[in-house]
Order: structure tokens, then C-alpha cells, then sequence
């Protein structure tokens, strides 16, 4: 059994469905975690593939990107946000979210590099995501954020922002693994998730829709899952941005 972690939000649903349709499925042992805790098992051997956000790779030895699909976005993505009680250029604090590497490394690159600015860091924030204090703002992915643009003074969609910047998609989280897989075996997990992909009709007509956020749009626009070439130059920069920081 190949053990396989992937992460428990609405944008993996697709690669979900392909995994438990396609004949794959008697091969896999797969579990649904958050983006943080898909990495940590897969550094610590738990699982032999992860759905992990991009910014782990950089803490596995030997990791291997495996498949041609991935979590990411050319522009908005309506999902990943710093929400603030303040213009971006006066925060003073910033809580970090708790649930993802990748997106808590992607506005420091960008507060830093883009907006030349440089708050206090707040870990594991008592008050996380409802500080009255007009100087703080906060790091918040997934499907927490559907339906809460509006209830914030400032919004910063960060991969509509990563795209001001560099000019280039940015890709979220990769399916990864910490060892050589059999290359029969990866075929059929690309075929699977592709699978899960073409199916996103069907199982639009199986899904509780929300009447304040567009889910369709999201699954079929926001989310861009192909990993292009100019995702990998962009998951390449991003690398490097991590490690001046």
C-alpha cells in the first residue's frame, strides 16, 4: 500500500474524487489532513506522498515532485489572504496562520520584497483572526476564508499580489513524495487525479453550493492545477525568496 496524505479543503475535492474512482484506489492508503500536518507526515515517514505546501520542500532531503497537477493559481485565487484591520503598509502585527507553510512564507516574501514593510510576527495567536487592535492583521487560508471578504476593513488576495509582483502563477501546495516511486505506479496517479479533474461537473451536482461564495468558479477558475513550466520558474523564485529571508 502506497500511503498518501492529501489536504482536507474544498479545492482538493477534484483529486479526492479521482483517488477513491479511479482503480488506484485498492493500492493507496489515503488520509485528509491540513496542509502543516500532510508535510509533517511525509518528513516524518508517516505517509510516502503528500499534498504539501511548497515552501516544506525545502525541509525534505529527498523529495521527488511526482505529479504533473498541483494546488495553484495565475492571479486571484480567493482563498489565500492576509485579512487587515489596517492598509497593508501600517500593519505592526501579523498572526501567522496556524494550518500552512507556503501561504505565511508568501506574505513575508511579499512584505518584505513588494511592500517594503516589516511587522512583528504573532504564532499561534490567542485571538486569531478577531483582534480589535487597528494595527494587526492576519494570515488566513482555505475554506475559513469563503464568504469573509466582506467583513474586513482590507483585503489582500496574496496570490492576485505574488502575481503584481512577479508577473507569474504561483503554485500553493505539490504532490510530493520522500522516496523513488515505481514509474507504473505514478502513470496511475496522474491518471487518477486527471480523472478527479474531468469530473468536476458531476460532482458539482453532488456538492451543497454556498450562497455566499462562488464554488463552481472557484474549482473550475480560481484554482489553476496544471504545474506549468512557469509554475515550476515560479515555485523556483519562491524558493529563493524563502531563503533571503
Amino acid at each position: 500500500m502506497i500511503r498518501i496524505s492529501a489536504v482536507s479543503y474544498t479545492n482538493t475535492i477534484p483529486f479526492i474524487y479521482g483517488l477513491q474512482n479511479h482503480n488506484i484506489r485498492k493500492e493507496i492508503d489515503l488520509s485528509l489532513d491540513f496542509p502543516a500536518a500532510c508535510a509533517e507526515k511525509l518528513i516524518v515517514d508517516k505517509v510516502d506522498i503528500g499534498l504539501i505546501p511548497v515552501a516544506t520542500i525545502l525541509d525534505l532531503p529527498n523529495a521527488h515532485i511526482i505529479s504533473e497537477y498541483c494546488i495553484g493559481a495565475n492571479g486571484a485565487v480567493d482563498s489565500v489572504f492576509i485579512f487587515s484591520n489596517c492598509p497593508i503598509n501600517k500593519i505592526k502585527y501579523l498572526q501567522l496562520d496556524p494550518q500552512s507553510k507556503s501561504s505565511n512564507y508568501l506574505a513575508l516574501v511579499l512584505l518584505k520584497n513588494y511592500w517594503k514593510t516589516n511587522p512583528e510576527l504573532v504564532y499561534k495567536a490567542k485571538e486569531y483572526g478577531r483582534s480589535p487592535h487597528p494595527f494587526t492583521a492576519f494570515v488566513q487560508i482555505g475554506d475559513r476564508t469563503f464568504g469573509q471578504i466582506n467583513k474586513h476593513s482590507f483585503v489582500y488576495d496574496l496570490a492576485a499580489e505574488w502575481k503584481n509582483f512577479t508577473g507569474l502563477e504561483f503554485i500553493f501546495a505539490a504532490w510530493v513524495s520522500n522516496k523513488r516511486l515505481d514509474d507504473a505506479f505514478i502513470v496511475k496517479f496522474n491518471q487518477a487525479l486527471k480523472l478527479g479533474l474531468d469530473s468536476r461537473l458531476q460532482i458539482f451536482e453532488n456538492m451543497e453550493m454556498r450562497k455566499d461564495f462562488n464554488l463552481v468558479d472557484y474549482l473550475m477558475h480560481k484554482i489553476d492545477y496544471s504545474f506549468t513550466d512557469s509554475k515550476k520558474a515560479a515555485l523556483k523564485l519562491f524558493h529563493q525568496y524563502i531563503q533571503t529571508l
